[in-house]
């Protein structure tokens, strides 16, 4: 089993900035995909962005290129969600998600495992 938490989530201009973090506990974390979605009110879940166990593969959506860094700190078992240039479009409560292999994919279906969610809410 893999437990997730995530932070750092809030309430931002358009334009601001913020930095999700996703702790992980449990099984050995270095090994696991990881990755990142959102979900906007009467909206499917929604890939964002994910990184490789070694963090030499990362893959984002197209909405969030250039704007969203994703990155990940073994030692930490953390992972993180750099935002700049956040768009009210961007409001949505936002999951980290583990895999239970060292392969990263965009799909959420393959996703083992799921934090609670941060909401993170822009502002026009």
């Amino acid at each position: 089993q893999v437990q997730l938490v995530e932070s750092g989530g809030g309430l931002v201009q358009a334009g601001g900035s913020l930095r999700l973090s996703c702790a992980a506990s449990g099984r050995t974390f270095s090994r696991n995909a990881m990755g990142w979605f959102r979900q906007a009110p009467g909206k499917e879940r929604e890939f964002v962005a994910a990184i490789s166990w070694s963090g030499g593969s990362i893959y984002y959506a197209d909405s969030v290129k250039g704007r969203f860094t994703i990155s990940r700190d073994n030692a930490k078992n953390t992972v993180y969600l750099q935002m700049n240039s956040l768009k009210p479009e961007d409001t949505a409560v936002y999951y980290c998600a583990a895999r239970t292999t060292i392969v990263v994919v965009t799909t959420a279906a393959f996703y083992a495992y799921w934090g609670q969610g941060t909401q993170v809410t822009v502002s026009s």
